[in-house]
């Protein structure tokens, strides 16, 4: 294995790893009673102040050359995208658990391939291999969310008893939460990945019209910060939920600001210019398998037989999905390499030298010479 390959795996896993800190001190700081609401501001406004700065140095030049109509663009993108995406993750992740919102993120592939096939920006060809994994991974994907949302199961006790959120115990359990809150939980997370989905097909056209992935990064952000505030100056008007103190929600606040849109956007960036986003979203199931550790040792949640059967079908779904997209990506290159030396061949037939042609002027010579012989014989003769 090369350096390139041993980084982009260590890469990978340190980012899951961030990812699921993320989810468990998410969690812990809802069940203290931070309004999320606040907390989904606080976390927009840190990236901003984060990554404002950056752009305001190395791109200041080209934010004033950022036409109206593309900041329309940005600001519905980032409403739809980040506001309205973060908003349900996180009411999801209040209603239900750690567990199933970071099951839920394996069918966000899912869901952009589903939206794209609606869009019609992917085609699906029933007749072929790849074509049959991505359906099969869709149904998969289908049938882990239903299991999730109705079937709960026995649950497995917590690995540590002696939690470090002691405060929050079995807060988040299905036990102690209604069948209404954790079915209406479970479509609010299919609902988030649906609007991450749609951000994701649009963001990828506004891109390919402003090909700066800096500034359209710091905009959303931005964008998001501000729209988020307005939401919560909505639903919190009591000013004491908007304190933060030396606690959990303060900790998931700098958390979610410096490590995950701080380091690990970049990190994320990182590994898939190395690998490519087929390798990076392979990864996303090790998270999962965290987190079912992480939100029962921590926050002692029980985790049920339901959310683990309706996350390895998830799991089986996301790799249905992505078997299918890396074999069209391999015919897809095959193709292009046999048209590549189809048209090589072409040219080098161009260049060779017709030996019809060449040979059609040396007869004539032949021809010429002998027609010049004769008429000297027959000068001769006379």
């Amino acid at each position: 294995m090369d350096t390139t390959s041993k980084k982009a795996y260590m890469i990978a896993i340190v980012v899951q790893m961030i990812y699921t800190g993320l989810t468990v001190l998410a969690k812990a700081a809802f069940n203290d009673g931070m309004s999320i609401f606040v907390f989904i501001f606080y976390r927009q406004a840190t990236g901003s102040l984060l990554l404002l700065p950056l752009a305001l140095l190395f791109q200041r030049k080209n934010m004033r050359s950022m036409p109206m109509m593309l900041l329309l663009k940005l600001f519905l993108c980032a409403l739809f995208g980040n506001t309205l995406n973060l908003n349900l993750y996180n009411v999801s992740l209040k209603l239900t658990s750690a567990t199933l919102v970071t099951a839920g993120r394996n069918a966000m592939p899912v869901v952009t391939l589903c939206l794209a096939l609606l869009l019609r920006m992917e085609v699906v060809d029933l007749r072929s291999s790849s074509g049959i994994a991505k359906v099969s991974g869709s149904a998969l994907c289908i049938s882990g969310v239903m299991v999730m949302a109705f079937y709960a199961g026995p649950g497995l006790s917590p690995v540590n008893h002696h939690r470090v959120f002691a405060a929050h115990a079995g807060t988040g359990s299905h036990a102690t939460t209604s069948k209404a809150a954790w079915i209406a939980g479970t479509f609010l997370m299919v609902l988030s990945n649906i609007s991450w989905s749609l951000s994701t097909i649009w963001q990828a056209r506004i891109l390919r019209d402003f090909p700066n992935r800096m500034l359209v990064a710091v905009s959303l952000c931005v964008f998001s910060a501000l729209q988020s505030l307005v939401i919560a100056a909505v639903a919190e008007r009591d000013i004491s939920r908007w304190k933060l103190r030396l606690d959990v929600g303060l900790l998931a606040v700098a958390y979610t600001g410096f490590l995950v849109t701080g380091l690990t956007y970049y990190l994320q960036a990182w590994c898939v210019e190395m690998k490519g986003p087929v390798f990076f979203a392979a990864w996303l199931p090790l998270c999962y398998i965290f987190t079912i550790f992480c939100s029962s040792f921590f926050l002692g949640e029980i985790v049920h037989l339901g959310s683990i059967l309706g996350g390895i079908l998830l799991i089986g779904g996301l790799y249905g999905v992505l078997l299918g997209k890396s074999k069209e990506g391999r015919l897809a290159s095959r193709s292009e390499m046999n048209t590549i030396d189809g048209g090589q061949d072409e040219q080098q037939e161009h260049k060779k030298p017709d030996t019809h042609e060449v040979a059609k002027p040396a007869e004539i010579q032949c021809e010429q010479s002998r027609c010049d012989g004769s008429s000297k014989q027959l000068d001769q003769m006379c």
